[in-house]
């Protein structure tokens, strides 16, 4: 309402900003939240289902007793096997504790895993999990998402942590971007070099002129159909020569996991076709 002239500008108008307003309790502390957990694709039955307290005491806090905690006992055991009441629902509570375990051997970000897993669930509503191994179809999907994310974790990496052979990830990984027509961004060695770099100790500098010479080799064209981590792990060898923050191609390929034959190669052509003279 207008505070001059009195006209009316808009009446029942919506409040959108949350109801901080905790009912059923005399006073305004403890948790004014009326909602329960966010719905998470981590969780087989996304956080949906309820359960049963461990804690076996009433609603004043007093101990049960001993009747009441086997019948309390065995409604839980029932709970949380209604849960899981056919093997897809099985399969998938195993993989999705997987695609956790790889997230924290990795230390990946919680949207990876909640990517990683949604793309686990497309493929379960597919059938393409039928006769594979677990394991290899959740190693996939870490790839997939960590492409998709661009969290500047390898083939090897994801191999070492899923105790797989970075073979048998790389065919089910291009399996399911195939069947589940998944696009995933081309791999820029940039993404490798801040996480090399901070491993191997170099500063800001020694970034800086890694990322520039990417960026030169990649304008060239020198990149193409070379492996990312082997061009980046080029480049840090280089800006560590020209910035005076020299590393040795066997620490470098040790964080990197790329042979020192391919640091080497991928260096001498980076030298020649940016015109750049290193005294080794």
């Amino acid at each position: 309402m207008c505070s001059d002239c009195g006209l009316l500008v808009e009446e029942n108008i919506v409040d959108h900003n949350p109801e901080w307003r905790n009912f059923g309790t005399d006073s305004g502390g403890g948790d004014k939240s009326r909602v329960g957990a966010p719905v998470s694709v981590m969780l087989a039955d996304r956080g949906l289902q309820t359960s049963i307290d461990w804690q076996n005491r009433d609603y004043s806090g007093a101990p049960l007793k001993s009747r009441t905690k086997n019948q309390m006992y065995r409604m839980r055991k029932w709970q949380r096997r209604s849960k899981t009441q056919n093997a897809r629902e099985r399969n998938l509570t195993i993989a999705l504790n997987r695609i956790e375990l790889i997230g924290s051997k990795l230390g990946l970000p919680k949207s990876v895993n909640e990517r990683a897993a949604t793309i686990y669930r497309k493929a379960l509503a597919e059938d393409l999990v039928r006769g594979r191994s677990i394991d290899a179809i959740v190693a996939g999907c870490v790839y997939i998402a960590n492409q998709q994310m661009q969290t500047a974790r390898t083939v090897d990496d994801i191999a070492s942590a899923a105790t797989l052979r970075p073979k048998d990830i790389g065919r089910t990984y291009r399996d399911l971007k195939r069947r589940l027509l998944i696009k995933t961004p081309v791999p820029d060695p940039q993404i490798y070099i801040d996480r090399f770099c901070s491993e191997l100790g170099m500063n800001s500098n020694a970034k800086s002129k890694a990322i520039e010479l990417v960026k030169e080799a990649d304008r060239l064209e020198l990149t193409h159909g070379k492996s990312p981590s082997g061009i980046a792990a080029a480049a840090i060898y280089i800006a560590g020569q020209l910035t005076d923050q020299i590393r040795t191609q066997r620490d470098i390929a040790e964080v990197s996991n790329v042979t020192e034959v391919t640091i080497r190669n991928r260096y001498k052509q980076l030298t020649k076709a940016l015109g750049i003279t290193l005294i080794v």
